[in-house]
Formats: structure tokens, sequence, C-alpha cells
């Protein structure tokens, strides 16, 4: 059962990684159409991560791991909120950009976390993956202005 729940959670993990790579990759290439559909399949990694909120007291998670999950649920439910249910354009407002930003990089980091329990090359490949997301996050924001 611990396996094959940390196991989910690295999975989770990396798949975001590598969704948010392609949202900043597409949002430099000017393809706004796939940046949403990535989104909706980033708002469907919500499912595998109440899962893990879920298994977490029977498998005895710190509460550290709470919070990781956490973090990215509620990134996950500002962006929903004000991305696709208010459509508020928020992006040009600096303290909501700042909040925004600070709460994206807290729920990706604490995947990283969840992602380390499934072991070392889990966590390495997290790591990359993480780290291409963080620099494109910025390319993208000086490129793009979003």
């Amino acid at each position: 059962m611990l396996e094959r729940t940390n196991l989910i959670g690295a999975i989770t993990a990396i798949a975001f990684f590598i969704s948010a790579i392609l949202v900043f990759v597409f949002r430099l290439l000017g393809k706004p159409q796939y940046e949403n559909w990535l989104g909706y399949f980033e708002f469907l990694l919500a499912i595998p991560l109440i899962y893990l909120l879920i298994q977490a007291p029977r498998l005895e998670r710190p509460t550290l791991y709470y919070i990781q999950i956490g973090c990215m649920l509620a990134w996950l439910a500002v962006e929903a909120l004000l991305d696709h249910i208010l459509k508020i354009d928020f992006r040009q407002v600096r303290w909501i950009v700042i909040s925004y930003v600070v709460l994206f990089f807290a729920g990706t980091g604490g995947l990283l976390g969840v992602a380390s329990n499934a072991g070392r090359s889990w966590s390495i490949t997290a790591i990359i993956l993480f780290l291409i997301m963080a620099a494109l996050t910025f390319v993208q924001r000086a490129v793009t202005g979003m």
C-alpha cells in the first residue's frame, strides 16, 4: 500500500511538472488553445492529490505532507477561480501575481516532497523537471507578460 501510494504521488508530481512545462512552451509559441486543455488536465490531477490526502492518516504521514498537497490543491482552486470561473485578468495586478506565484511555487515545491517519497530516481526526475519548469516560468513571463 505504501509503495503504491508513493508511486501515485510521484507520477502525479511528474505529470504536473510536464504539463506546466508544456503550458509555458505553448504560451511562448502563442498557442493558448493547447494551454487551456493542459490546464484542464492539471485540474484532473486534483483527484490523485485528494486520494493521497485521504490515505495520509493511515500511512501516518507527517504534517508537512498535508501542507505540501494542500498548497498544490489551493493553487489549483485559485487557478480555477481566477482564470476559469471568474475569468479575471489578474496578471496585471502586481500583488495578486506575487501571491499567485508564491502559491504556485509552494504547491510545486510540495510536489517535490511528495515525489521524493517514491525513491531517489523519482526524486531526481522531479527535481530536474521542476527546475526546467521554474526557468520556463520566468522566461515566459518576461517574454509574454503573463
